[in-house]
């Protein structure tokens, strides 16, 4: 599977070990309540544009955790 800016926000949150590298890019939505209720409708390019987070980094280090070894 690969990670790109439309992929949901629930949908990266199954993948082992995608929380840990969202937190370190302190994306807000994950302590956010009113978040917890929208994470099928929101797109992680989203998030980015939003919150001024480097979406290409954020993804690359999101798709090495995808990446079959």
């Amino acid at each position: 599977m690969k990670i790109t800016k439309e992929t949901k926000l629930d949908i990266i949150l199954e993948i082992k070990g995608a929380e840990e590298i969202l937190l370190n890019y302190e994306v807000p939505c994950l302590s956010c309540p009113y978040a917890r209720y929208e994470l099928s409708e929101l797109n992680i390019g989203f998030i980015c544009e939003r919150y001024d987070i480097d979406c290409e980094k954020l993804l690359s280090e999101l798709n090495k955790l995808t990446e079959t070894k």
